[in-house]
């Protein structure tokens, strides 16, 4: 899909142009580094999506030195942290600062925002929560994959998803949903209760019901990445 054909998509769909043009800047760099499954592919999926208002805004609730509260309003959780992450870069904290966001769902590829926090300067942390896929063995689903993400200035990118699968690979048809289980085989625990874990830290701060996501951004007092690019390895996120 081109640019010109997603865009038309998307604006069909009753996003404002620069909405759209948000929303294809993600998709197309999930597409563009792999990521199939937060792609173009998530065009589509969006048209047979409920639950959203297009032309909703997002709202800043609550803003205080080192915490900010954010809800959806309604809006598509793209747009959500998008704008969270915008603020930040427009108004960094002077230290550090946790960004709760509520209704915002979905999130898609979370190392497109710390990412761009990361270019811009500041150490980030993500997580969001989703629907339960995640459980033990022949046990019920209590998480959702509850993806990480972390981004260091100077090209150090983190996004590690709880599953051995993507819910995004099953949308775009690169696995089939029951291959969707906690990674790590045999250490299948270890994923379960980084996901259970992740999934409690949202809910817990999250003070309206329904998926969020929890967001650490700060300013760094070092710059530790030019010493493991010495060693000769390729970072995570490295381009």
């Amino acid at each position: 899909m081109d640019a010109d054909a997603g865009l038309r998509r998307l604006v069909a769909l009753g996003f404002s142009e620069r909405d759209a043009a948000l929303l294809w800047r993600h998709f197309d760099d999930a597409e563009q580094r792999g990521k199939l499954g937060h792609g173009h592919s998530r065009i589509p999926w969006l048209e047979t999506l409920d639950g959203y208002d297009a032309r909703a805004e997002p709202r800043l609730v609550l803003a205080e030195a080192g915490f900010e509260r954010w809800t959806g309003n309604g809006a598509i959780g793209y747009l959500v942290l998008g704008r969270a992450v915008e603020a930040q870069l427009k108004r960094p904290p002077e230290h550090a600062r946790v960004v709760v966001c509520e209704r915002t769902f979905p999130t898609g590829m979370l190392g497109h925002y710390v990412r761009r926090l990361a270019d811009g300067g500041l150490v980030a942390l993500l997580t969001a929560t989703s629907p339960a896929r995640l459980g033990p063995p022949g046990g019920p689903k209590v998480a959702g994959t509850n993806p990480l993400a972390i981004a260091v200035p100077g090209g150090f990118v983190a996004d590690v998803s709880m599953g051995a699968v993507t819910w995004g690979d099953v949308i775009a048809g690169r696995a089939a949903a029951n291959d969707l289980v906690p990674f790590g085989g045999e250490q299948w625990h270890k994923a379960f209760a980084l996901a259970l874990g992740l999934q409690l830290l949202v809910d817990a701060l999250v003070a309206e019901p329904g998926f969020g996501a929890v967001l650490i951004v700060a300013r760094p007092e070092a710059d530790p990445v030019p010493a493991l690019r010495g060693l000769g390895i390729r970072l995570p996120g490295a381009a």
